[in-house]
């Protein structure tokens, strides 16, 4: 199993002075420049020690919110594939619907990856339904947009000799030529995520590697949808690596610490869903499926954690939502999750959140990483044997 340090670089000193929508709508004198310099390069630091920790590096980008000051993923993988030595490099990701121009795109990732000697691994996400304000794009065909992209990103990065020219039905390029190559060849692995069985089959068709986040009791038909699929596809089972979920993690040597621990990121839980109802689910821009899905458990909005009111930490971990406690405590939540959903084999590890300090938050790696992570890497090698030899 493979480890990736998350953190969504959050503003959270402002978050008990906006009275409203944290995204979109949220005035930006709440972000104090000063506070956000020391912020920005606390969470640089916390990456710099997962690397020498062990861990694999994991950043996002969102737009016009509290929660997410990393506005590109782009920049601070290129800061960190120069301050990192070991660690794989995770873009999850680029919201290419957003960004009208993936032939730049494609250019800074090849860049990346060359500066880091081949340790970038890219993800292409569709964008979070508020981000579309930003960027002036309409819900509506987005998944259109979005397999374009992709294709032409592809295309780009694994191109060699002469320029090639793109006439699509969304971009359209004359003379596309990335300098320099990827260092990976063909490409460096690509991700994407999913919520839903639909999605999953194409990835699978792909080979990719497939993340959900905080999907709790939905992951296991995902996963099966995928491995179905990808059976089907490539005339063997998927391997556990083409796996990764993310979640909240918090690490302590007493629950006593751990609760306190958890007392501080809890607050992410509730200001997640903070989004102007508008832009929380546009029309088109869930599938026909993901809609079905939320009117017929009753959930309105677009966030949802499937968690109910006033959860136990016990309901959270089963949830897959909050993995908390004592190293032994830590295995045995993320064992009993992984063998729910059929494997997990790369596992993102939401371990900054809330108003957890930067101490807290190194302590938790390095708890995690000395008495959790070799643990689990044994489950993980014998779970993908049992896979195998159940194929056979």
């Amino acid at each position: 199993m493979e480890f990736w340090h998350f953190c969504e670089q959050s503003m959270h000193p402002a978050w008990d002075k906006i009275d409203g929508p944290t995204k979109v709508l949220v005035d930006n004198r709440f972000c104090d420049p000063e506070v956000a310099h020391k912020l920005y390069n606390r969470y640089l630091d916390e990456w710099v020690i997962a690397d020498q920790l062990g861990f694999n590096i994991f950043v996002n980008e969102h737009h016009a919110s509290a929660n997410c000051m990393s506005a590109s993923c782009l920049l601070t993988l290129a800061i960190l594939a120069r301050q990192t030595k070991n660690a794989r490099l995770l873009c999850l990701g680029v919201p290419v619907t957003n960004r009208t121009d993936p032939y730049r795109v494609a250019e800074e990732l090849a860049m990346i990856d060359v500066i880091s000697g081949g340790r970038l691994e890219i993800g292409l996400v569709k964008a979070s339904p508020f981000e579309l304000a930003m960027s002036n794009q309409s819900p509506a065909r987005i998944m259109d947009r979005y397999w374009e992209a992709h294709d032409f990103i592809v295309k780009a990065l694994t191109h060699q000799g002469a320029p090639f020219s793109w006439e699509g039905e969304f971009y359209n390029y004359r003379n596309v030529n990335v300098w320099p190559r990827p260092f990976q060849q063909p490409m460096p692995p690509m991700w994407i995520t999913a919520s839903g069985p639909t999605t999953g089959r194409k990835i699978a068709q792909l080979g990719y590697v497939m993340a959900t986040f905080f999907n709790g009791a939905g992951t296991k038909p995902l996963y099966d949808a995928y491995k179905d699929e990808y059976r089907k596809t490539h005339g063997k089972p998927a391997p556990i690596d083409r796996f990764a979920y993310l979640a909240m993690v918090v690490c302590g040597r007493t629950e006593a610490e751990v609760q306190e621990r958890v007392e501080k990121v809890k607050p992410y839980l509730e200001v997640q869903p903070r989004t102007p109802k508008a832009w929380s689910n546009p029309p088109g821009y869930e599938n026909v499926e993901m809609n079905a899905r939320a009117l017929n458990s009753g959930v309105t909005g677009r966030i949802n954690f499937g968690l109910p009111a006033n959860p136990t930490l016990a309901e959270m971990a089963e949830g897959g939502i909050l993995f908390a406690g004592t190293p032994d405590q830590l295995y045995e939540q993320m064992v009993k999750f992984s063998d729910r959903c059929g494997g997990i084999g790369r596992m993102l590890m939401l371990s900054q959140a809330g108003y957890l300090s930067h101490d807290e938050t190194v302590d938790t790696m390095q708890l995690f990483a000395a008495e959790v992570a070799p643990r689990l890497r044994e489950y993980a090698r014998a779970k993908n044997e049992e896979i195998v030899q159940a194929a056979e």
